[in-house]
């Protein structure tokens, strides 16, 4: 049996939903939210099919739920603004509203780098006072939900913690994505590497949020990688979150150069 709370996971078929399944599907009750992919249970979890656009819908998935993963999103750099404001805005408006109404405590909500991405394209090191500095349509959406967490955790009590996670990708996967691009990307090759997280990181990163008696915060999520990018002393301090794996591990330090 599940030792942890009863939580809801959008997007739950993407790479974080199928990292958090993967590592604590035997920890927690997992209702997995499917809508445009199919998504399959295994123990401890159950699929509903639901729309964060849709209020009625979420709302509907969200009955009985102890806390929210929200991790469903248009991820695209170069999403149009009607996609952004369909899914990452209204539709995370949506969640949090469900889950207020529905009387769930605690929301974990998928940030991301991109809030403050002009930020961290100029620093060397970045943490979560740094000034806001959205880079895309995208990065924009972030920031509202992070002020919209910040609202419903001031006004109505919910505990959320926003995550701006890194780079969460096979590091195989990353560095052709580094290869391939021809300098079209945000960032330098180096940086992209630096905030580099495994999907177990991820995971526990997830899980330490869920567990962590906090009323509202904002952390990074990097692995424990040898350059720095995020600052993660406070996700360490407040949430105890241990990263236990680096990018140096997997492939060499020069060979994005290559």
């Amino acid at each position: 049996m599940p030792r942890g709370m009863k939580v809801l996971v959008t997007g739950a078929s993407g790479r974080i939903g199928q990292a958090f399944r993967e590592y604590y599907r035997d920890y927690y009750f997992l209702r997995l939210v499917e809508h445009q992919t199919p998504v399959r249970a295994s123990s401890n979890e159950e699929v509903v099919s639901a729309d964060i656009t849709d209020f009625q819908s979420i709302l509907k998935a969200m009955k009985g739920m102890e806390a929210v993963v929200h991790l469903a999103a248009d991820p695209r750099g170069s999403a149009p603004w009607d996609s952004i404001l369909k899914l990452n805005i209204i539709g995370t408006y949506n969640v949090f509203e469900a889950a207020r109404l529905s009387g769930v405590k605690k929301i974990v909500y998928a940030s991301s780098n991109h809030a403050c991405g002009y930020a961290v394209l100029e620093s060397d090191l970045v943490g979560p006072d740094v000034p806001i500095r959205p880079d895309s349509l995208y990065g924009v959406s972030k920031v509202f939900g992070e002020a919209l967490g910040r609202y419903y955790s001031d006004k109505f009590g919910v505990s959320v913690i926003c995550l701006r996670i890194g780079a969460c990708h096979d590091p195989e996967v990353l560095l052709k994505r580094i290869h391939s691009s021809g300098g079209r990307l945000f960032y330098p090759p180096e940086k992209y590497l630096a905030m580099w997280i495994s999907r177990r990181d991820v995971a526990q990163l997830i899980h330490k949020s869920l567990e962590a008696d906090l009323k509202f915060g904002i952390f990074y999520g990097t692995s424990n990688n040898e350059r720095k990018i995020f600052d993660l002393s406070s996700a360490k301090e407040k949430l105890g979150y241990e990263p236990q794996d680096r990018i140096e591990d997997y492939i060499s330090t020069e060979s994005y150069k290559k």
